[in-house]
């Protein structure tokens, strides 16, 4: 079985990858793997999309759920994770999809989130998503 720079050290198979873009040496290159690397970047960019909604909507629905403990902290990590998908959007706006196509799955992970800060019964929360994704991004909205 033979190994491959790619296998045997990344950080050296990516160095000397770039070096040969770089230099123009096309025909250096480990095509097969600089495309796998480049597919799973896009796929590393919808994780962290889809991860950051569901804990805004964790938050957001502990907002709702438990009044009494609003809190400089709370409010901090809804303002941040807005920011952050927004950040997300505006550096790949074909990212902007996935919000609307997964919102279902991200809402089932903040649910799971949600139930484990609170200890609350899941079906203290709606079984769907409350919140649109417009809404669930609009730094003006404060559900109560």
């Amino acid at each position: 079985m033979s190994t491959t720079p790619y296998e045997v050290d990344f950080y050296r198979w990516a160095a000397e990858t770039a070096r040969a873009l770089r230099e123009g040496r096309i025909a250096d290159l480990d095509l097969a793997h600089i495309a796998e690397e480049i597919e799973d970047m896009g796929k590393g960019e919808r994780r962290e999309l889809v991860s950051r909604l569901a804990v805004l909507l964790a938050h957001l629905v502990k907002w709702v759920r438990q009044p009494e403990q609003h809190g400089n902290s709370w409010r901090a990590t809804i303002e941040e994770q807005r920011a952050e998908v927004l950040d997300l959007i505006a550096d790949g706006p074909s990212l902007r999809p996935v919000l609307e196509e997964r919102l279902a799955d991200a809402y089932a992970k903040a649910v799971r989130i949600a139930v484990r800060d609170t200890g609350f019964d899941p079906t203290a929360f709606p079984p769907e998503c409350p919140f649109t994704v417009n809404d669930a991004l609009n730094r003006d909205l404060w559900p109560s």
